[in-house]
């Protein structure tokens, strides 16, 4: 089982300790995240008008935005990602034909060399019994 890791981190002035079983760099992070977002809410035009649970739905609603957001980007990713995926195995589907036909074709020419030279062959022994 992960170790939890516990942490004093800032938020909007005020000191908590808050743990959890990620690092405590990334709850340091997250405090730094909440406090950038406060920063950001805090210089809109009346956000310092509003009651204290108007700002509280404020920042949730764009945190909710963000997520939804991105969740929306991770999921157009992975679809990106996959169509890649199917569109690179193709290729290289196409590239084991590709390097197959070039066998046969190689092969092919071989044997047509070969055959051209036993004509050129039997040519000239023919034409040495005729001179």
């Amino acid at each position: 089982m992960a170790k939890k890791n516990t942490a004093d981190v800032l938020i909007n002035g005020k000191v908590y300790t808050i743990s959890g079983y990620e690092s405590t760099a990334y709850l340091q992070r997250v405090a730094v995240y909440l406090n950038e977002m406060e920063e950001q809410v805090s210089q809109m035009e009346g956000y310092r008008r509003l009651a204290t649970e108007e700002k509280q739905l404020l920042k949730n609603m764009n945190l909710a935005d963000e997520y939804f957001k991105m969740k929306d980007e991770k999921e157009r990713l992975e679809r990106e990602a996959e169509s890649r995926e199917k569109e690179l195995y193709s290729l290289k589907h196409d590239l084991i034909d590709a390097r197959m036909e070039k066998e046969n074709l190689t092969k092919r020419i071989e044997e047509l060399e070969k055959k051209l030279e036993e004509k050129e062959k039997q040519s000239q022994q023919g034409n040495r019994r005729y001179r």
